[in-house]
């Protein structure tokens, strides 16, 4: 009888035990269940963000956010249009009036034309509903205008510090675009390149002075200036380190050239990209300054206005203006 009781309480204890043991998971899988509830929701969710995901980008005009990876791009900027070119990245629109030849791919029709650089087709641009609209010096004074249609930043290069601001540019673009590696390695291979040339430069131990030609007038640039890239950077020294520095450049005489003597006259002629002929040869190779060493020898080089005028302060631009100059010093 006593191990019948003993049976029977055993018995009785692992029932109850059992009961709590079921009521116990029952809430622990209650809990479990609305917890894993949102766990199974969490990649749906997590994938949500991921796809909107917003970076602030802090530029000259302010801070701007900007979704990852903007599908509808509007360029006001030609360096910025050639580095996302070089990058593989479409854009929707642009301004159609001047562009550089060598981005004429730009002119088919299945890109919008949205104006000019200095009068933009806001009309247009509304129609487009762009994720970002891109714009440097020519359109900042109407920054306020571009931002009640879309998402702005301003890529324009400041020449006073021409690199670090070139290299932050073209940084911005490729977190933007998730392009960060292709961006490090194009900029590693142009500093190699400017290194070299720079290194080459200044080891000549020749002055230069950069002009620019327009319709028979000329008018000088100088270190941190807009063209100032080729003394500030690849290392040539200038013949007068006092030129005023403005976007139009400082007007010079034929006889101030004369006068400062460079060992390089470089040129840069306005009046193909302006519509123009190329007139800048006869202006420039004139009787006086055939009198200067940088004419007696053969050191009058006419640089490309595309890279130099239209756009710079691209992948393509920049080491364009690179392989010029350097090839100058051969």
């Amino acid at each position: 009888m006593k191990k019948l009781a003993l049976l029977f309480m055993i018995a009785v204890l692992a029932v109850f035990a059992a009961a709590c043991g079921s009521s116990s998971s029952s809430t622990t899988g209650g809990t479990n269940a609305s917890a894993g509830q949102p766990q199974a929701e969490a990649p749906q969710g997590a994938q949500t963000p991921a796809a909107a995901e917003e970076l602030t980008i802090k530029h000259e005009l302010g801070e701007t956010k900007v979704k990852k990876n903007p599908q509808k791009v509007v360029v006001f900027d030609f360096g910025t249009l050639d580095t996302l070119e070089k990058l593989g990245v479409e854009v929707a629109a642009l301004p159609k009036t001047s562009i550089p030849k060598y981005l004429e791919k730009f002119k088919d029709d299945k890109y919008a034309n949205v104006g000019s650089l200095k009068e933009p087709d806001f009309e247009k641009i509304n129609e487009i509903k762009p994720d970002l609209i891109i714009i440097s010096g020519r359109q900042s004074a109407m920054y306020e205008e571009f931002q009640k249609i879309a998402p702005t930043i301003y890529l324009g290069v400041d020449t006073a510090r021409y690199m670090d601001s070139f290299t932050e540019n073209t940084k911005i673009i490729g977190q933007i675009f998730g392009k960060e590696a292709e961006v490090d390695q194009a900029l590693a291979k142009i500093n190699e390149e400017i290194k070299q040339l720079h290194d080459k430069a200044s080891a000549s131990g020749k002055q230069a002075l950069i002009i620019l030609a327009n319709d028979g007038k000329v008018s000088a640039y100088g270190p941190n200036s807009r063209f100032g890239i080729l003394h500030d950077v690849f290392g040539f020294a200038p013949v007068d380190k006092n030129i005023e520095v403005s976007t139009h450049g400082q007007s010079i005489s034929f006889e101030y050239i004369v006068e400062k003597d460079p060992d390089y006259l470089f040129v840069v002629d306005r009046g193909v990209v302006a519509g123009g002929q190329s007139s800048a040869k006869n202006v420039v190779e004139n009787e006086l300054v055939s009198k200067t060493k940088a004419y007696k020898d053969g050191h009058i080089v006419y640089l490309n206005p595309d890279f130099w005028y239209l756009s710079g302060g691209g992948l393509i631009s920049v080491e364009e203006m690179v392989k010029e100059v350097e090839a100058s010093l051969k």
